[in-house]
């Protein structure tokens, strides 16, 4: 139920502007604070365990209450739920800026995942909601350049904002953009489920405990060990921990929720939405999709940066041509007259041949502009793929499920992105040692440093000849990961032979 049902209320560009530039706070603001990171470490004196736990903390709070803040949309309304996102985002940039230690920073970061979980899936609830015929194409494609776009520019805008303004006002930057946005929100139409009622404590609690230590397990195995603990102690590391309670939690989410949606009582996991095969194989193909997608954002950077030497600005501006490639893309994916998954399928082609030829361009000797068009085709493959999958998904869902569907569609997709950094991760440190041993075999205290350190220790080796042979090794290292990344790229476009043909519509009621 839309409460402003007026033709020109329901199809108004405004709401999609409003939304789009809430969006692209949370995604500039996650790759900005990447940036900083070393800069905060300096400053606040923080240990290598601190500054892990700035970055993962997000994730791990993001990650967690995706499910059921979806959820909460539905029933509470979405409008009013993003608008609750945002005060708590701003809350929590307020205190990150001001932050005088890591225990606050590090509880702001958290405060920062819970506001960003509400504010994600509510634009895709709206949109979805909002939006139909050509428009909600053209919105999906703008949400989908958003996303994409916004990610590629972040180090390049940190890069700025660090150097120049100092690491906190990554922070003091989302105040008046936030204020404006929430003020725009007046402009949103309110919708909600007008079914929905009931708690579901049980639901809550596990759909929290199964995707937190499902995600933490994944992002902290290169960091803790993944069996025995990292620091050499012979201890167990907890990431093995939080497998079994993510095996536990899980399976018992699935068994909960469907005992009660039998019963007929409220669900936050909301089962019937996998009966739907748009929603189904659209949600397996976004896990792939975000497994390749963050290889190239994983290595590139750190590539170019320790082992040829660009500066984070030089970096983010070789970055960037991958936000103009989504860009243009959002312009271009209205005027096709494909159905949309061939959209997706021709993204995913595109985004798996331009990993590969990305892979196929790094070298040692590699100029600043050989792999800007090949980052501009990748970003242009993103822009098609990211845009419309997400419509595919959303189309034959009801308009009342669309909070639900949002939060577990991005959901699925953080899973995605987690399951990318471990193992690409894996990928990429195995073949750093890999590579060191075979150019510098009798120099294991070398080749393990470089290898733990992802290459960032490169840039300290002194002696020009274990320099050369460490830059070689990170080349052959970031060339694997690339390949890889558009195999699964490739594995993503068989997946979307099984998606069905929605032609962009959206279902009204069950």
């Amino acid at each position: 139920m839309v409460s402003l049902t007026e033709e020109t209320q329901r199809q108004s560009w405004l709401p999609l502007v409003v939304l789009g530039v809430g969006m692209s706070m949370i995604v500039i603001d996650a790759t900005i604070v990447n940036v900083a990171v070393p800069t905060i470490m300096a400053d606040l004196g923080l240990s290598a365990t601190d500054v892990e736990w700035v970055n993962s903390i997000y994730s791990l709070a993001f990650a967690a209450l995706l499910i059921p803040l979806g959820r909460v949309g539905d029933v509470r309304g979405r409008r009013r739920t993003f608008r609750i996102g945002l005060v708590i985002f701003l809350a929590a940039s307020l205190l990150a800026a001001t932050a005088a230690g890591g225990a606050l920073l590090i509880g702001a970061r958290v405060l920062q995942g819970v506001g960003a979980s509400m504010v994600v899936p509510m634009t895709l609830a709206v949109v979805n909601a909002l939006y139909t015929g050509t428009r909600r194409t053209v919105a999906f494609a703008v949400w989908g350049s958003v996303i994409g776009g916004m990610a590629a520019l972040g180090p390049l805008l940190g890069g700025w904002v660090v150097t120049d303004l100092g690491w906190r006002w990554a922070f003091w930057v989302n105040l008046p953009i936030g204020l404006l946005v929430l003020l725009g929100t007046l402009k949103v139409p309110e919708s909600r489920d007008p079914r929905a009622g009931g708690a579901d404590v049980p639901g809550l609690l596990l759909s929290v405990m199964g995707p937190s230590a499902l995600v933490f397990g994944l992002i902290e195995g290169q960091t803790y060990g993944w069996f025995t603990a990292a620091d050499g102690s012979g201890g167990l590391s907890p990431v093995p921990l939080a497998f079994a309670l993510a095996a536990l939690a899980l399976p018992a989410l699935v068994l909960v929720e469907r005992a009660r949606a039998r019963a007929g009582r409220p669900v936050v996991l909301d089962l019937s939405l996998f009966a739907l095969p748009s929603f189904r194989y659209g949600g397996a193909t976004a896990m792939i999709v975000m497994l390749g997608e963050f290889g190239l954002i994983l290595v590139l950077p750190l590539f170019l940066q320790s082992a040829i030497g660009f500066t984070a600005f030089e970096t983010g501006l070789i970055v960037a041509a991958l936000a103009a490639g989504t860009f243009l893309a959002g312009g271009v994916v209205p005027k096709l007259r494909f159905a949309p998954r061939v959209i997706v399928r021709l993204g995913l082609a595109l985004e798996a041949g331009s990993a590969v030829a990305i892979g196929l361009t790094v070298s040692p000797s590699i100029g600043p502009w050989s792999l800007v068009p090949w980052l501009v085709t990748y970003g242009i493959g993103i822009g098609f793929a990211s845009a419309q999958l997400p419509n595919v998904m959303l189309a034959v869902v009801p308009a009342r499920k669309s909070g639900a569907a949002s939060g577990l569609q991005s959901a699925i997709r953080q899973l995605g992105a987690a399951i990318g950094v471990a193992v690409l991760g894996a990928v990429l440190v195995t073949g750093l040692g890999t590579a060191m041993n075979d150019r510098l075999p009798g120099h294991p205290e070398l080749a393990r440093a470089v290898r733990e350190s992802g290459g960032t220790a490169i840039p300290a080796i002194r002696d020009p000849a274990r320099h050369a042979a460490a830059v070689a090794a990170s080349a052959d290292a970031t060339r694997r990961v690339t390949i890889v990344t558009g195999l699964v790229l490739l594995a993503g476009v068989g997946a979307t032979f099984l998606l069905p043909d929605t032609g962009g519509r959206r279902r009204e009621e069950e």
